[in-house]
Order: C-alpha cells, then sequence, then structure tokens
C-alpha cells in the first residue's frame, strides 16, 4: 500500500539522518540540549492549523449567536458547550490525521475516493454555506463598526481589501502569523466575562448541569441550539484544517502535536464562546433586549462604560475577519483541487490566479451583498448558522467513510473501534438536531 511505502521511506529517512548534528554556525541555527526544547520546537514548527480553524470558528456568527443565546436564556445553555467539546475535538482530529496520511485536501479526496456525482454535491454544499457563512462576517463587521460611527460604506470595502492583502504575499508562514496574533486577541473575551461580574457558582453549576428555561422547550429554544451546534461545528472547518495541514506540509511524525494543537484550539473555542454566553448573559439579568452584539454594546455602555462597548465591537469584528479569511481559504483550497489548480499560499499571485481568483471573488461579492440597503442583517447571521447545522451530518459521514478506508490509510492510521463509536454517535445526534429543526420548520407549533 502506498501510504505503508511512504511511511517506511519516512522513517528510513529520519534513521539516516542524525539527529544531534551542531556543525551549523552558530548565527545560522539552534543548539537542542534538553528533551523538552526538542517538544516545544516541534510544537512549535507543527502549531497552527488545529488552533487557527477552532478559533476561527468563533466567527462573526458565533459571536452574534452565544450572546444572543446568553441574552435570551441566561446561562441555561453553558452546558451544551460541554457536550461540544470531545465533538469538536474528536471531528478535527480525524480531519489532521488524513491531512497528514494523504497529503491532499478533503475535496480532492472526496472526489478521489466517491466518484464525481458526490465529490460535486459536497463541493457544491460547502461553497453555498462558505459563502452565505461569508456574507455573515461582512454583515458582523458592518454592525459592529457602525455603532461606532464608521459607514458601511467604507468598512465594509476597506475589510474586504484588508482580507485580500491578508493572503495574497505568497507566504504561509506570512499568512499564519497574522492569523494567529489575531486569534490570541480573541483571548480578551476572557476580561469582558470578567467584568461583567457573573456569579460563579451559578456559572459553574449551570455548566455541569443541564437545565431548561422557564418556559420550558419552545421553538425559539431549539432553533437557537441548533444554531449554537452549527456555529460550534462548521463544515468549511473539515475542508478548511485538512488542507491547511497539507500546505504545512506535515508529516506522519507530526500528528501528536497536530493532536495537541486541535485539542488546545478546542478548549479555547469553547471557553471563549462561553465568556460570550456570560456577557449575553448580563443583557438578561439586567433586562436588555437586543437583536445584535453591536447594539448590545451601545445599550450596556452606560452602566459598563466606553471601555466594554468598545471592546464587543472590535472583537466582533476581529472575529468576522478571523472567520472570513479562514471560510473563504477554505472555498479557494477546494475548488482549486477539484479544478487541479495551482492552489498553494506559498504561489505568488501570478502563479496560482485560479486560486487567488476564487478567493477574491469570494469576499468582494459577499461584501457587495451585505452593502444592498435594508438587509435584515441579524436574522441572516443567525439563519445561516442553522444551515451549516442542517448540512454538517452529510459532511461528517463523508469522513468517517474515508477514516475507515484502509486501503486508504492502512490498518495503522484507520479509525479504531472506539473511534468509530463515537463518531456515529456524533453523527447521529447531529442528524437527529437536523430532523427536529426540519420538524420546526414545518409545524411551527410542535414545541410551543
Amino acid at each position: 500500500m502506498r501510504l505503508e511505502e511512504l511511511e517506511r521511506e519516512e522513517s528510513q529517512l529520519l534513521d539516516e539522518t542524525p539527529i544531534n548534528v551542531v556543525s551549523v554556525p552558530e548565527p545560522q541555527g539552534f543548539v537542542v540540549r534538553h528533551k523538552w526544547q526538542k517538544h516545544l520546537l516541534t510544537y512549535l514548527m507543527v502549531f497552527g492549523p488545529g488552533l487557527i480553524v477552532m478559533v476561527a470558528d468563533n466567527d462573526g456568527g458565533a459571536v452574534s449567536t452565544y450572546m444572543q443565546a446568553g441574552g435570551q436564556y441566561g446561562l441555561h445553555l453553558l452546558w451544551t458547550l460541554v457536550v461540544l467539546l470531545p465533538i469538536c475535538y474528536f471531528v478535527q482530529e480525524m480531519v489532521a490525521r488524513l491531512g497528514i496520511a494523504t497529503g491532499k485536501g478533503h475535496a480532492a479526496m472526496i472526489y478521489e475516493r466517491f466518484g464525481k456525482w458526490w465529490g460535486r454535491f459536497s463541493l457544491f454544499d460547502l461553497l453555498l454555506v462558505n459563502f452565505l457563512t461569508l456574507i455573515t462576517e461582512f454583515a458582523a463587521i458592518s454592525l459592529a463598526l457602525s455603532a461606532m460611527g464608521v459607514s458601511p460604506r467604507i468598512a465594509v470595502p476597506v475589510a474586504a481589501l484588508g482580507l485580500t492583502l491578508l493572503v495574497i504575499t505568497g507566504s504561509y508562514l506570512r499568512w499564519e502569523r497574522a492569523v494567529i496574533a489575531l486569534c490570541l486577541l480573541d483571548l480578551t473575551w476572557f476580561v469582558l466575562a470578567f467584568l461583567v461580574h457573573p456569579s460563579w457558582a451559578t456559572v459553574a453549576r449551570k455548566t455541569l448541569v443541564p437545565t431548561m428555561p422557564l418556559g420550558g422547550v419552545t421553538s425559539s429554544l431549539v432553533f437557537l441550539v441548533i444554531a449554537v451546534v452549527g456555529t460550534t461545528i462548521a463544515p468549511w472547518q473539515l475542508f478548511f484544517q485538512q488542507s491547511c495541514v497539507a500546505e504545512k506540509r506535515l508529516r506522519f511524525a507530526d500528528l501528536k502535536w497536530a493532536r495537541l494543537d486541535t485539542l488546545i484550539g478546542s478548549l479555547i473555542t469553547v471557553t471563549v464562546a462561553a465568556a460570550m454566553m456570560l456577557v449575553g448573559n448580563y443583557g438578561f439579568q439586567h433586562g436588555i433586549v437586543f437583536h445584535d452584539p453591536a447594539q448590545f454594546a451601545v445599550a450596556i455602555m452606560p452602566m459598563l462604560g466606553h471601555f466594554m462597548r468598545n471592546s464587543i465591537l472590535l472583537l466582533m469584528v476581529n472575529a468576522a475577519v478571523l472567520g472570513a479569511t479562514a471560510i473563504s481559504l477554505a472555498s479557494a483550497w477546494a475548488y482549486g483541487e477539484v479544478k487541479g489548480w495551482e492552489h498553494s499560499l506559498h504561489k505568488k499571485l501570478w502563479e496560482a490566479p485560479g486560486f487567488y481568483a476564487t478567493y477574491i471573488a469570494c469576499v468582494g461579492v459577499a461584501a457587495a451583498i451585505v452593502l444592498i440597503p435594508h438587509v435584515p442583517l441579524q436574522l441572516v447571521i443567525v439563519s445561516v448558522q442553522v444551515f451549516a447545522g442542517l448540512i454538517l451530518p452529510s459532511a461528517i459521514v463523508f469522513l468517517q467513510l474515508l477514516l475507515n478506508d484502509r486501503e486508504l490509510l492502512g490498518d495503522r492510521w484507520v479509525n479504531k473501534p472506539w473511534n468509530n463509536v463515537i463518531n456515529w454517535t456524533i453523527i447521529v445526534v447531529l442528524f437527529a438536531l437536523s430532523l427536529l429543526l426540519a420538524a420546526q420548520v414545518m409545524l411551527p407549533n410542535l414545541f410551543n
């Protein structure tokens, strides 16, 4: 099998290569004297795709969804994040493993293993939900900067230009460093969560013990729970991380560090989501009714000051920029793989014109749609999260089947039996949520 041959060749190369070579002149190298230094340096080289894919998932739509969950239901939905944490990790761990084992993106593997019909079906689903989600990112930028007095006709085009400049440098490493810096800014949500002074005993109880709001199970509650699932685990993440792993050219020896990267990213994205709910809960406690985070930020300024208002608005913009670059790249990578184009951030603009044109087109058209007058931006944001939750199960089914393909992965890298139990359970739960949403749409009074 080609995978096992590649693994043997890599193992032989590693065995034949001296590890402790220190003949490199001092200014050009770094002598590793301790095992922990070797582990740290190895992790830092692998570090990136797992963190970016998870933190970027807390995008503009996620800020709206999580804060709305806190604003409408207080802390009652915190427990959903505990359930979603292992789901996030196990799904994205499969993606990292598949990317390392094949060296190809997710779209290319679906085409190769399931044929053109299913490949086109999955690609169409991805491009559609990605484009709709991208609209929500620019909607979030428009809402946030409008609240700061910046006209959408200035804010949205400038954001689109910045997103374009971020990727056309011809350097994957430069893009990755810039995006990781934006990811670290997301940690400011923890500061905001402390500033609203929640009852930490209540937070712990609501996190560990599932509870229902006073109104019980209603249509709006079901809608919001599915939106939370849809924004915490999105189809674009599968395609993005696998392409990102392939782009970074990670090897078999890097898998444990890629898993650690994904685990850290999962922990950050879920805890930041909880912080967003805590901030939204401040509105619930003080009777502040809001339809989007920008409106909430303006409403709380008299009580919590300019710092809180500006922080929420700027973090909303940061989240949207992170989501927009990741989602646009997921589309460009997937489409480039299927078309057989050069599709790499290592390439210059003129070396991969189709790849970069796809990215720029996605960004430009989504930005233009947001500038159409009277578009209900918040409704679009939450509805897209629900749509993502609907198509997620089918995307994970392809991933699960690929991870059980012994001809493709060999005995060492395929799913273990316990992997399959967990993953099929996740798929069943996601399908059940999709059916609940369909039932709610067809029978609006079902949960009233």
